[in-house]
């Protein structure tokens, strides 16, 4: 059986933020419900916690199996290279290998840096939706002006309307031109804030950065916010993780070890009993979260390859049935 290869913009070409909300959703629940498999990834450190080597980057193996759609995979992605930063090229490096779980043949193998950044914007339109559902606009607030804002914007732009947005990042060209880009998908303003804490007086407060310390603080947070931290490393004051009305996970095992979590957990000032629930038992109905407008709420989906692999089972099948892509032998 031959394997397709799918390029970056024959990929762009065959999906849309609206159906990586629609897929996302979907392998939420089946994360859920455990018909969707996701190992814990992979971190190969190449230099992004500031270990011996000089290559200022990382590498993630996210293997998983979407039951809804009968398929496996894999995505090997990474970022934040001192080179690539250097010349010119895009933050996210990634690839995805698609599997047919019955006979272990590759079916596909494309370019994955596309679909890590729509399937991230997803993730909070998810929640978003889900947490909104009887407003018919919501206001949100971005730390980072970069890829993965843009998405969540376009994302949440797809199934809610957006009444305003306030923007906090480190350069204010980079704030400059997301307002520019993406004034089109907001109802109201777009707000460039000097003063950080103004990007939380909000509905919503979405983190999208690299940052290695705390952004968001406790005291910045009213009842009626939510926060969805999506960095990997931390960007949220330990005091709120403390003092939320609840903490909502997608990886159990994941999140206790990555990104807003990591160092109380590693310093045992928070443990899995102190976990709400996760964001499968949450959309299933297993776990309510009720009052929303009274309560402080934080949402950790830290990306699970679960989420990769569901979308580009939907970009396999459609460049399948518009003939899309090139044929190699894999055997």
């Amino acid at each position: 059986m031959d394997t397709l290869l799918l390029k970056l913009e024959e990929v762009k070409s065959l999906v849309t933020p609206k159906d990586a909300v629609e897929s996302t959703e979907r392998t939420f629940k089946g994360l859920g419900d455990g018909s969707v498999i996701n190992p814990t990834k992979v971190h190969l450190d190449l230099g992004d916690s500031g270990n011996n080597l000089p290559f200022g980057g990382g590498m993630n193996a996210m293997p998983a199996y979407v039951g809804w759609q009968g398929i496996a995979g894999l995505k090997w992605v990474g970022g934040r290279f001192f080179e690539r930063e250097k010349k010119g090229m895009p933050y996210i490096t990634g690839m995805i290998m698609l599997l047919d779980p019955s006979t272990a043949e590759f079916l596909c193998v494309m370019d994955g840096a596309h679909i890590t950044n729509l399937r991230t914007g997803a993730q909070a339109a998810v929640i978003v939706k889900n947490l909104h559902q009887e407003k018919k606009s919501v206001s949100l607030g971005f730390f980072g002006a970069g890829m993965q804002c843009r998405m969540a914007t376009a994302a949440i732009a797809s199934c809610m309307n957006i009444k305003e947005v306030r923007i906090s990042d480190i350069s204010q060209a980079n704030a400059e031109s997301y307002k520019n880009e993406m004034k089109h998908l907001v109802d109201g303003e777009i707000i460039i804030c000097k003063d950080p804490k103004d990007a939380c007086d909000v509905d919503v407060v979405i983190t999208v950065t690299a940052a290695p310390g705390p952004l968001v603080f406790d005291e910045w947070i009213k009842p009626g916010t939510t926060v969805i931290a999506m960095g990997s490393f931390q960007e949220i004051e330990p005091e709120f993780i403390f003092k939320s009305d609840a903490v909502v996970v997608d990886h159990i095992e994941q999140c206790l070890g990555r990104g807003a979590l990591k160092n109380v957990v590693k310093e045992g000032k928070f443990k899995e009993s102190d976990l709400y629930c996760t964001i499968g038992e949450w959309l299933n109905g297993v776990k309510k979260i009720d009052d929303i407008d009274k309560k402080r709420l934080l949402f950790i989906p830290i990306g699970t390859g679960a989420m990769d692999i569901s979308l580009a089972g939907v970009v396999y099948k459609r460049a399948l049935e518009k003939n899309i892509g090139t044929y190699f032998d894999f055997i």
